[in-house]
């Protein structure tokens, strides 16, 4: 069996309250709370880089399972890292003292958690010499928000975290089974940071332009191409990923989805004819890239919301655009 042996999770102590957001966007509190759905998020400290959030995650596995034990290490959070064009992989690995791993990156934006667990179990399947995956993520895109841009401030609930899971072969809390993937390459163009690639190199010129923040080409068109398809794709990777490890919609027991407006986190549970208690909302916390579902696990494991044997179906979406979904067989503390 494979499947995932602990999870953590860490959270910078400098928060950012509703009320702290209204000053910078305008947008009433309550409805920061009650449309976005955001309370509070965590905001990490200016010294504080993605590498850190990422590690300070990781080393909480580490002090269940000896670092040279673990023989490879994924980072799959957020692309906006300490520098560009730069493996922060490779840093993580060293830092944590996971000398015998190999390290790379996945890079598919807010979906990539489902993906990453997809992969590390593909890995694990196919090569018996791995016996511990180590997936880390950091993200820090509450920086990369411009206030003063009406295209892409809505995205305000852009937060900071790390996060980390092991994928392994023994002492399982959940078995992996299978995972469903769609990409829609027509909405590539609509959502990025323009500059600093290839296309718009930095300058002064982009620099004094404010193009080193993530912006939207054209909401509205972006909106009414992806309004009819967001939800549909949701529950097909969710039903597809059901129907794959030989159950359906009826057997879920919780959904961990990434972070969104409180009302399309709504609809995609009575599309899928779940009730409020059967999901988790990170309503204190925010959007953090591909951390979202791995954080929700982590904290539904801690409230204490999962029995042996549940279905969770870990759920996320990226720009670009792609909807991926994941199963989890929940076992609990026990050893498989």
């Amino acid at each position: 069996m494979i499947g995932i042996s602990s999870t953590s999770i860490y959270t910078p102590e400098n928060v950012e309250t509703a009320a702290d957001l209204t000053g910078k966007t305008s947008i009433p509190e309550e409805v920061i709370i009650e449309k976005f759905g955001l309370r509070k998020k965590h905001v990490a400290l200016e010294n504080e880089h993605v590498s850190d959030l990422a590690m300070k995650a990781g080393r909480e596995i580490l002090k269940e399972v000896d670092p040279n034990d673990i023989d490879v290490l994924i980072y799959f959070g957020s692309p906006h890292k300490d520098y560009y064009v730069w493996p922060v992989a490779a840093k993580i690995q060293h830092e944590l003292g996971c000398k015998h791993a190999y390290a790379f990156e996945l890079m598919n934006v807010s979906s990539c958690f489902p993906i990453a667990l997809k992969v590390a179990k593909d890995m694990l399947k196919s090569d018996k010499n791995i016996r511990n995956i180590l997936l880390v993520g950091g993200c820090k895109e509450s920086q990369i928000i411009d206030y003063e841009n009406p295209r892409s401030r809505f995205m305000f609930n852009f937060a900071d975290g790390g996060a980390a899971a092991l994928v392994s072969r023994n002492h399982l809390k959940s078995t992996i089974l299978s995972s469903a993937i769609i990409t829609d390459g027509a909405f590539y163009d609509d959502v990025k940071i323009p500059a600093g690639g290839s296309v718009f190199v930095p300058s002064a010129k982009t620099v004094a332009e404010r193009q080193h923040y993530i912006d939207v080409k054209d909401p509205l068109s972006m909106k009414e191409r992806l309004d009819p398809v967001s939800i549909p794709n949701f529950v097909s990777v969710v039903e597809q990923a059901l129907e794959r490890s030989g159950y359906s919609v009826d057997d879920i027991a919780m959904l961990l989805p990434l972070h969104t407006k409180r009302s399309m986190f709504q609809e995609l549970l009575t599309s899928l004819k779940l009730k409020d208690h059967q999901a988790l909302y990170l309503e204190d916390y925010g959007h953090m890239s591909a951390l979202d579902p791995c954080f929700g696990l982590y904290l539904a494991e801690k409230r204490g919301c999962l029995n042996k044997n549940d279905l969770i179906v870990v759920v996320s979406a990226g720009t670009g655009y792609t909807w991926a979904a994941t199963v989890l067989q929940w076992q609990g503390d026990g050893c498989i």
